[in-house]
């Protein structure tokens, strides 16, 4: 398909670019636009379909009232100039299927799609959105040799919201006065922190008993999976979508804000050369710096058992991509 003329996009413009115009993608560059953060590129593979969604958030800016452009298309040479590109292409998670499933398919989908996003947008901060969501990220930052700094997966800040949204239904109290903390691996593994969640700064172990605090910590891990069973064509769109926007306008606004997010630790809890999800400061370069939290033992060994499950699928992914060669 044509290229889009380059005059329909303002070069001036922050731009994010959004790789897979599924419904995460599609959803996502609605919250981009309608929160009035950048200039919208929406790329899939499908002729027709990214340049119809395009045209249909276009013609809701009457009603939105922003002046944002969002412009769909087939070719990467539009996504030229992005300041944040977002991966969300793949397959989705769906019944029967676990996040390491999809290694087969997403391992090569994202690797390809971030090189020639890249390619055209060398000095863009790589957000990744794309399940196994941590194997995915190294993938992606191996096969374009980006600055660690800035490349990120869209992980803790989603884990994070669902264990807030488990707890202000638990606890029948606003949203707005909870503070919870997911790190490790976006899977299973991942390792809710009640020591470090709170309800209007008293710790949730204040306000309800062990038992509680266990099912929902089970509840979060499986938070996704709950989604896709109930669905069962489908996964998760709107709050990862919303997760994804949050980082980005942290960037976009050079807000630094302190927020749980995928990646690369270097020394940090004990873990080297392994993309996980610990809390950071996002900021217009990028990854600005990893906190490193205090730990107890047990905290630690679910850490580290979430990292090497992490390693493992990534090393087969590996092997994947080789075989292919």
């Amino acid at each position: 398909m044509t290229s889009i003329n380059s005059t329909r996009l303002n070069s001036l413009s922050t731009r994010v670019s959004i790789i897979g115009a599924g419904k995460v993608g599609s959803t996502l560059a609605q919250r981009i636009a309608e929160k009035n953060l950048a200039d919208v590129v929406l790329l899939d593979i499908v002729e027709g379909w990214p340049q119809g969604i395009a045209l249909d958030l276009m013609q809701a800016r009457g009603v939105e009232r922003h002046n944002r452009q969002i412009v769909g298309t087939n070719d990467y040479t539009d996504t030229a100039g992005s300041n944040i590109v977002v991966i969300a292409a793949g397959i989705p998670r769906k019944p029967g299927i676990s996040r390491e499933d999809l290694l087969k398919i997403n391992a090569r989908i994202v690797t390809e799609s971030a090189k020639q996003a890249i390619a055209h947008s060398p000095d863009a901060i790589l957000i990744i959105i794309t399940n196994p969501l941590d194997v995915m990220t190294y993938l992606a930052w191996e096969a374009t040799d980006l600055p660690a700094h800035r490349v990120m997966g869209m992980a803790g800040v989603l884990d994070s919201a669902r264990f807030q949204t488990f707890i202000a239904m638990e606890l029948g109290v606003s949203i707005a006065e909870i503070n919870a903390t997911v790190i490790g691996s976006h899977g299973d593994l991942m390792v809710p922190l009640p020591r470090y969640t709170t309800v209007s700064g008293i710790p949730i172990s204040q306000l309800m008993d062990a038992r509680t605090i266990d099912r929902l910590v089970q509840r979060t891990r499986h938070g996704g999976a709950e989604v896709v069973t109930l669905m069962k064509t489908s996964s998760a769109y709107f709050a990862p979508a919303s997760s994804a926007c949050l980082m980005a306008e942290s960037i976009l606004l050079n807000q630094s804000r302190l927020l749980p997010c995928c990646v690369y630790l270097s020394g940090e809890y004990g873990v080297q050369d392994l993309f996980l999800g610990v809390p950071c400061r996002l900021g217009y370069r990028g990854v600005e710096q990893v906190l490193e939290l205090e730990l107890s033992n047990t905290e630690r060994e679910a850490f580290m058992d979430s990292g090497k499950l992490v390693r493992q699928s990534i090393e087969e992914a590996k092997a994947i991509l080789k075989t292919a060669e």
